[in-house]
């Protein structure tokens, strides 16, 4: 396609969150408001994955517009998986992936859904999802054990403390200072919106996420950006797993609720 046709595609395919380069002086979004994102965030953790992904599989949960997915691709992955639940952000990213060449599979399927896909992958991808769910906790719990078979590359949006403190494995139920203090773990509830973001649902600390990843069966191997983890999946703690609440079914246009 000319410059033009990409212009013009892209526009009508817009507004976007993820400013991608297609060539030609072609940017997705140059008007974003936080400039070149993600490639800003993604150039301060790229060297932390491995170079060459030959051979591997990638899933990229809550794809957006493919920026990630398209860079594992780019290191030769074998078979990259994008997932999300909004088709107009399935259409930009099967725009821009067709655009540089790049053969990805991308599908409208939900998180709390993975377990539907059968099969588990060398490298998740979770990036910039995790605060917009109403059950983060299940989300995590969900890909460790439906399709997390090696490396999580996890981030999420992190407000309050940066400290993070030992926490005790039981505490008196009289006890109550160390709710206070700034490095306990901490999950944010946003009643309304957040950035005029009412999916914006909750956010935590540092020392919250990292509890909580912990919790979900993953060990923490490296924090190569601010708010980038690389962790290792683990023994899930207690034994606990992913919950599925019942289901009744309806006849109405014969789905579940």
């Amino acid at each position: 396609m000319t410059a033009s046709d990409l212009r013009r595609q892209a526009d009508a395919l817009g507004p976007w969150f993820h400013n991608i380069d297609l060539g030609g002086g072609i940017w997705t979004a140059p008007d974003h408001f936080l400039g070149d994102y993600p490639g800003v965030k993604w150039r301060r953790f790229a060297d932390a994955l491995p170079a060459d992904l030959t051979g591997k599989s990638v899933l990229d949960i809550g794809c957006n517009g493919g920026f990630y997915a398209i860079e594992m691709k780019r290191r030769g992955a074998a078979r990259v998986l994008g997932l999300d639940a909004d088709d107009r952000y399935l259409a930009q990213a099967r725009f821009a992936a067709a655009s540089l060449g790049q053969e990805i599979e991308f599908r409208n399927l939900s998180v709390y859904d993975v377990g539907a896909l059968g099969e588990r992958f060398d490298i998740v991808l979770f990036m910039g999802v995790l605060y917009h769910l109403r059950h983060p906790l299940l989300a995590l719990d969900l890909i460790r054990e439906h399709v997390a078979g090696d490396l999580l590359v996890f981030q999420s949006m992190l407000r309050g403390s940066r400290a993070v403190e030992p926490v005790a494995e039981d505490y008196d139920f009289w006890d109550m200072d160390q709710f206070e203090r700034p490095g306990y773990p901490k999950m944010h509830f946003v009643e309304h919106a957040y950035a005029h973001d009412w999916t914006n649902w909750w956010i935590p600390n540092r020392a919250g996420i990292e509890a909580m990843l912990r919790a979900s069966g993953f060990s923490i191997a490296a924090q190569p950006e601010a708010e980038v983890y690389l962790c290792r999946t683990a023994p899930v703690p207690y034994g606990l797993g992913a919950e599925y609440p019942a289901r009744a079914e309806t006849h109405e246009r014969g789905s579940t609720r």
